[in-house]
């Protein structure tokens, strides 16, 4: 018996071992680790839209920690503070999700006027990814809703909506251009029961500094035809977005706008997750 047992013994020591799970089930030690999660993918910083979208089923925040921008107009300044302002996106099918942004806190403060207190508008949007994900060449359509959850003087107090159609494309040297034409559908500013056309476009190039750190820089212009005057605006932009991990980003950035109707100086700073 000694011997049979000294026979079988190295055929016992060459079994591969066994681990336990966190679970308490045991696991050949030799199974192979989970895949790693794909890289979050946001539509910040910037002003720009991304044409990727949420995984199916998982919830992704995007949120401003601090987001301050100043517009002076006939030499009176107008402060406007956001506290956190996230987007809250959920992944419906593999090319689709839906998005609902809501600033819970903000202030509009008006040189020699006041200060006005209160929640922000209510945004709702649905995103449809119209290529493989892969693709060299992404596109997407966005369509929106706001309602007018705001008071008077921090909203207009007026249904609008509006399509986004964001682009990206990939090109050598780890860059990226993005191009996201966009139209709205605005409240006249004399007679608010009527409708207006505002035409967007930003033209965006992103470059992958290192595997976590991209920079982006940025034009975007704003052509609202109201009846009462046409409003032009235009700003040069520039942010830089630090991937933590997987499913965690830190950006910050800054507007800047290039004529006396856009808001002289934007800046923000925001985390995104997922989960």
């Amino acid at each position: 018996m000694k011997k049979a047992i000294l026979a079988i013994l190295p055929a016992l020591l060459a079994t591969p071992a066994l681990a336990q799970s966190a679970s308490g089930q045991t696991a050949p030690a030799t199974a192979p680790a989970a895949s790693a999660p794909s890289p979050i993918c946001t539509d910040r910083p910037t002003r720009s839209n991304f044409a990727c979208t949420v995984p199916d089923g998982a919830v992704q925040i995007e949120a401003d920690g601090f987001n301050w921008s100043r517009l002076t107009q006939g030499g009176v300044a107008t402060d406007t503070v956001l506290y956190t302002n996230p987007t809250v996106k959920l992944g419906v099918t593999s090319s689709t999700d839906i998005e609902a942004n809501w600033v819970p806190y903000e202030s509009v403060h008006t040189q020699g006027v006041g200060t006005l207190r209160g929640v922000g508008d209510l945004v709702l949007r649905l995103k449809q990814r119209l290529t493989p994900a892969d693709a060299k060449v992404s596109i997407a359509i966005l369509p929106y809703i706001k309602a007018p959850t705001a008071r008077l003087g921090i909203g207009n107090g007026q249904w609008e909506g509006g399509v986004i159609i964001p682009a990206n494309i990939a090109l050598p040297k780890d860059f990226t251009l993005t191009l996201v034409p966009e139209v709205d559908v605005l409240a006249d500013g004399v007679d608010p029961a009527r409708r207006h056309v505002q035409v967007q476009q930003v033209v965006n190039l992103g470059k992958a500094l290192t595997p976590t750190l991209t920079l982006y820089g940025e034009l975007w212009t704003a052509q609202n035809f109201d009846p009462a005057g046409t409003v032009a605006q235009y700003s040069a932009d520039f942010a830089f977005a630090w991937l933590m991990r997987p499913t965690l980003q830190l950006d910050f950035g800054g507007n800047f706008g290039l004529n006396k109707a856009t808001p002289g100086a934007q800046l923000y700073v925001g985390v995104s997750t997922r989960f």
